[in-house]
């Protein structure tokens, strides 16, 4: 079993996007059973809250069900996840400032790292909706879906 932590900021826009993408993406290669998901943030400030309703909405015309409940990522997650993989440059200072250890700060990666269509980019960030228009969601699911079906074929080869 491969264990993922999508994280971002607030976990109500970015990484419960990417956990929705790669929970499809996975259930359509007949992965459920071979990798757990979940999401989280780096701030607490939405715990417990349902993802925001313009990604919510963004996800669910492109035929993705967002249904995570906003966490925060703490210490533990370290011992729990293979990967913690986020959304964002700040998200992996805060992620790799939280690492208990040097071998759990290595479990931390930039999902767009694995957009192969990415490669050589100046900036790997995905971009933190929240404060824009709707459009700017869509442009997030732009981006998370190229991710993450770089970071399935990832996995297979890593499984092969």
């Amino acid at each position: 079993m491969t264990r993922i932590l999508f994280v971002c900021l607030g976990n109500i826009c970015r990484s419960p996007t990417a956990e929705a993408v790669m929970t499809r993406l996975v259930a359509e290669a007949g992965l459920a059973g071979e990798i757990e998901l979940e999401s989280a943030g780096t701030g607490g400030w939405h715990v417990g809250s349902p993802p925001d309703v313009r990604a919510t909405a963004a996800a669910g015309a492109r035929g993705f069900a967002m249904q995570s409940v906003a966490q925060q990522v703490d210490a533990a997650d370290f011992g729990r996840f293979d990967l913690l993989i986020a959304m964002d440059r700040d998200n992996v200072r805060n992620l790799k400032r939280l690492a208990p250890d040097a071998e759990s700060a290595q479990k931390v990666r930039l999902l767009r790292e694995f957009d192969p269509h990415s490669a050589g980019a100046p900036d790997l960030d995905v971009p933190d909706p929240y404060y824009g228009g709707d459009d700017g969601f869509g442009h997030v699911l732009d981006l998370v879906e190229d991710a993450c079906a770089g970071l399935l074929d990832e996995l297979r080869a890593a499984t092969m």
